[in-house]
């Protein structure tokens, strides 16, 4: 899906600025708990360190053309999109690594790549012969 291509409401974006810049103090706490996390606990089950850098991207603020603010909201957005794709990936791996175990069916939940692997939900011989119970 492109960028809408209509001019942007100057009056709407003004009155939800608040809530959107509001967001960067819990963005920064997650992002620091989450490497804190990432740092100490991946080394300990052995499972390989997620590269940061390929989640979070800031260069749209280099952009000439946009105005200072344009890029101010760039360089939150990538930050930001970055930061939840990355602790989604860290999640993920996390997931993967303590469960293993699908969801119940359910047609309008959206699992995540990862859990295709995962043992089936009530699969409970499977399991039992994985962990040599």
């Amino acid at each position: 899906m492109r960028a809408s291509k209509r001019p942007i409401p100057f009056f709407r974006n003004l009155v939800s600025f608040p809530f959107i810049s509001i967001l960067i103090a819990p963005l920064v706490i997650l992002d620091i708990f989450m490497e804190i996390y990432h740092r100490i606990c991946f080394p300990l089950y052995k499972i390989p360190y997620v590269i940061r850098r390929d989640y979070i991207k800031i260069d749209r603020h280099k952009l000439k053309y946009l105005r200072w603010y344009e890029k101010i909201g760039c360089a939150y957005c990538g930050y930001g999109n970055g930061l939840l794709l990355y602790s989604s990936e860290i999640a993920g791996l996390t997931e993967k690594y303590w469960c293993g175990i699908k969801h119940a069916e359910d047609p309008n939940f959206k699992s995540q790549k990862h859990q295709k692997d995962f043992f089936e939900y009530g699969d409970e011989e499977e399991l039992n012969q994985f962990l040599g119970r």
